[in-house]
């Protein structure tokens, strides 16, 4: 995107679709592995081991850690990468680390709600949280939380609905995302109607 007229989500959706069939076709030559794509694009909560919960929990720990340490330069490196040029910050480090603690994230959630039902889980949890707060820290934590719930209740619905536990993940937190969206006190939709 740096260094053409593409677009960045453009080249996103390529390298997404890319990478996507490139992981399909490579799994589909080990004829001796025998895996169930179903779980890989929509994954199996119910699957998690203790030692998966394990390595989750380190991985998830480390990229808090990391957010945490180095917090104020990620901040300006994400929304204003000029000054933090100007400040003399290693942006196209902090920026390549960006993406790959977002790559960890990935990787270790993939089981849960597999590849399809990820990009769901990154995206309407953070903009059902930008809906309600204007402040950084507390979009992170507002996220974080509106994520946890709807793997609760998406996990209820799932067993008591009988159906796939990463769909239903999902769609609890696209309707916290419809119900923030109504009463968002940014969009004041609501009122608006009212009038």
């Amino acid at each position: 995107a740096r260094s053409t007229a593409i677009k960045e989500d453009t080249v996103i959706g390529i390298i997404f679709a890319g990478m996507f069939a490139l992981g399909i076709a490579l799994i589909s030559t080990m004829r001796n592995y025998a895996v169930d794509l179903m779980h890989l694009l929509f994954g199996n909560v119910l699957s998690v081991s203790s030692a998966d919960l394990v390595r989750m929990t380190i991985f998830s720990g480390l990229v808090i850690f990391i957010i945490l340490g180095l917090y104020k330069e990620l901040l300006v490196v994400s929304f204003d990468p000029v000054l933090a040029a100007t400040l003399r910050l290693p942006v196209r480090w902090l920026h390549n680390l960006l993406l790959v603690l977002l790559a960890i994230v990935i990787v270790v959630s993939l089981q849960t709600v597999g590849v399809a039902l990820m990009i769901a889980m990154l995206v309407i949890p953070a903009s059902t949280a930008f809906l309600l707060t204007r402040r950084l820290p507390k979009m992170m934590l507002l996220a974080a939380a509106i994520a946890a719930i709807s793997g609760v209740i998406g996990l209820y619905f799932s067993y008591y609905l009988n159906i796939a536990s990463g769909a239903a993940i999902v769609l609890v937190s696209t309707a916290l995302f419809c119900v923030a969206f109504i009463f968002s006190p940014r969009r004041r939709l609501l009122w608006q109607n009212k009038r």
